[in-house]
């Protein structure tokens, strides 16, 4: 399996979907730290990888989504964006509106 085949893997296996430094209840950065926070702020369940655990997928991902910066968060396969995109989508109230439409399918 291909380092593409495994992110596209994860991305069909999963609705919604954090690429994250660190864990959401232990992140290693501040962006990662304040993504996973609005997220559970939200209260819709979400899935993450701590890609400081795969060097390869790290690199490879940025190339994937054409996005050079982590958190990355996918909703149904589709990159929503970083931290500033989803502070943004948050505080307009279309991250919340977004994420329960896919968690009430």
């Amino acid at each position: 399996m291909t380092i593409e085949d495994k992110i596209k893997e994860q991305l069909d296996s999963n609705d919604i979907l954090l690429y994250m430094k660190g864990t959401p209840d232990f992140p290693q950065c501040g962006f990662s730290a304040q993504t996973a926070q609005v997220l559970k702020q939200v209260g819709v369940p979400f899935s993450y990888f701590n890609i400081l655990e795969d060097q390869e997928l790290r690199e490879r991902l940025k190339e994937y989504s054409n996005w050079p910066t982590y958190p990355q968060l996918y909703i149904k396969g589709e990159l929503i964006g970083g931290c500033d995109i989803i502070m943004e989508m948050f505080q307009s109230g279309e991250l919340e509106k977004e994420l329960k439409a896919v968690a009430s399918d």
